[in-house]
């Protein structure tokens, strides 16, 4: 029996787009909380989102090079069920958050080229999970992760990794399939490739990308 694609939509920011996460099958749900971004939200904001997801359904939380204290005052609020650790954070630092906070840890690590690759095994011993996304072209735009690129995504083909894994970067309803089946991801997250704007995502984008990376619908590429 085939395990179905686990499906991760992150930067949510309003309760609709959480309820159509949830009713079309979505195996994880993802907050950010980093102001330069579009989609951070408020602690507040965050906790009203949070209190309409159900059990069955995880939290993740995204930060990027938060101290403690900033970290603290997010998991205190929300209570998520994981931590996403989406900027500079070298496997020393990972370590520490997971044993301070008594959380599970997803890494983001940005991909542009096979030495890049290689270096996702320093994550290995201390992250949970990897997120596996595209390096952004710009580092002065300040922003790590979700800016819709896509890496190439032969360069991970045929790796078995003994760590669970998303693959990010550039998907949307139309390729997911396709990087599913030459990459061979079990779970894949997604935020800008159902939106609109930048920060504002579709209901039925969002329905239609779970939707196809389950397997449960075929949206023809563009």
């Amino acid at each position: 029996m085939t395990t179905a694609v686990k499906v991760k939509i992150c930067g949510l920011r309003r309760a609709c787009e959480v309820q159509a996460a949830q009713n079309a099958g979505a195996d994880y749900v993802g907050f950010v909380f980093y102001p330069p971004s579009h989609r951070h939200l408020t602690i507040a904001a965050a906790r009203h989102l949070v209190e309409q997801v159900e059990i069955k359904t995880q939290t993740v939380a995204l930060s990027v090079d938060s101290s403690n204290a900033e970290l603290e005052k997010i998991i205190v609020s929300i209570q998520p069920d994981w931590l996403q650790l989406h900027g500079s954070e070298t496997p020393t630092r990972v370590a520490e958050i997971k044993s301070t906070f008594a959380l599970p840890v997803i890494k983001a690590c940005g991909i542009k080229t096979k030495t890049d690759v290689y270096r996702l095994n320093e994550y290995f011993d201390v992250a949970n999970q990897l997120l596996i996304d595209a390096k952004p072209i710009d580092r002065q735009e300040g922003l790590p992760g979700g800016n819709g690129v896509a890496f190439d995504w032969q360069l991970i083909a045929g790796y078995d990794w003994k760590l669970p894994w998303l693959l990010a970067g550039g998907l949307n309803a139309q390729n997911v399939r396709e990087a599913i089946k030459l990459t061979a991801a079990k779970q894949v997250d997604v935020s800008s490739g159902v939106e609109t704007s930048t920060g504002q995502k579709s209901v039925n984008a969002i329905t239609e990308f779970i939707l196809a990376a389950k397997g449960n619908i075929n949206v023809t590429p563009v």
